[in-house]
């Protein structure tokens, strides 16, 4: 799909296009949003219908808007307090209805799985209208999974002047994190994105917001490859946003993980998202690992603070579930690493995940 017209406008319709015509996603609407609550209620209600009726019946949303008042309430306090990464895992009880808001991607083989995977719905909103207010403030694209938001997308490219540095000052600047979709963990991730390369933040807090590089790398160095089908940063949602591999994020690197000064015992919580060469590095792995078996060797070059406990964890942690006609492919990791705190990290990232 070339990339003829040159607008922000354009940009946006290019990358809308392909994930609903290439990846089925559905495109939703403002009259779908319920700013309220932060959520696309028509998808939302829609899943929840057609995939677990009896329970539905049980809360009685569809014949009381009281009840369905109660739900909506429920399910945006289990997000404030657990995260949208928690709560798309490991559903929600709503006396007396317990509810699955997201279906795993199947293991090989099974049927099953397949059939309820497919059942999500994956949808992208254009200039959506997110404040409460009658302000005009819409965002360039937000990205929902069975009516909840899970991703925010500001476009700029480089044709109108503007970069990804521009997209990383409009979070800054005009994206209030007291709204609700911008609150801490109601969304997993926000990207920066214009032609030639991608910054993401996990957690927006005006100025303070921090962005880093989600870029394949160039000559050993920062930036992105050119691409001779296109945009550089078209594996953002050629890849990245495909049904499959989001959802594997989801379930595998995305993560609220609580960190505890040991000298001051102050608590901090973060949400992670994997950089590109994480995610990159450790499903290539896999993969080779599926594909040839156990007891080849690997060397991973890693530079420092470049996130190797989680690149660690998170190999380890998908090793243990590989899985071959069936039956699992290796019974137990082992971690050596020569230095304490590295241990502990890494230790501490694992537990999390179990």
């Amino acid at each position: 799909m070339a990339f003829t017209d040159k607008t922000e406008k354009g940009f946006e319709t290019l990358i809308v296009n392909w994930l609903v015509d290439q990846n089925g996603y559905q495109q939703g609407t403002n009259e779908d949003y319920n700013k309220e609550y932060a959520i696309d209620e028509t998808r939302l209600f829609r899943f929840l219908n057609d995939t677990q009726p009896k329970e539905m019946d049980k809360l009685g949303v569809n014949q009381s808007d009281q009840k369905k008042r109660q739900f909506l309430n429920r399910l945006s306090g289990e997000i404030t307090r657990r995260g949208i990464i928690d709560v798309l895992r490991n559903g929600i009880k709503a006396y007396p209805a317990d509810l699955i808001l997201f279906y795993f991607t199947p293991t090989e083989n099974n049927e099953q799985a397949k059939r309820l995977f497919d059942q999500n719905i994956f949808s992208v909103t254009r200039q959506l209208r997110y404040a409460i207010d009658a302000s005009k403030l819409a965002l360039d694209l937000c990205l929902f999974i069975n009516g909840l938001p899970v991703i925010t997308i500001e476009l700029k490219n480089h044709f109108t002047g503007q970069t990804t540095a521009d997209a990383v000052e409009q979070y800054k600047k005009d994206r209030n994190p007291r709204e609700l979709l911008f609150s801490f963990k109601r969304c997993i991730v926000h990207f920066a994105v214009d032609d030639q390369t991608v910054q993401f933040c996990t957690k927006l807090c005006g100025k303070a917001s921090w962005f880093l590089p989600f870029n394949k790398g160039y000559h050993d160095g920062a930036g992105n490859p050119p691409n001779p089908e296109g945009i550089m940063t078209d594996y953002l949602w050629k890849d990245i946003l495909t049904k499959t591999k989001l959802s594997r994020i989801i379930e595998n690197y995305a993560q609220v993980v609580v960190e505890e000064n040991p000298e001051t015992r102050k608590k901090s919580v973060k949400q992670i998202w994997p950089r590109y060469h994480q995610l990159d590095c450790v499903e290539k792995l896999l993969a080779d690992v599926k594909q040839y078996g156990v007891g080849k060797r690997y060397l991973i070059q890693h530079s420092a603070g470049s996130g190797k406990s989680n690149s660690i964890a998170w190999l380890a942690h998908q090793l243990i579930g590989l899985e071959r006609d069936g039956r699992p492919m290796i019974d137990s990791v082992i971690v050596v690493t020569d230095r304490r705190i590295l241990d502990k990290q890494i230790r501490d990232i694992i537990k999390q995940f179990m």
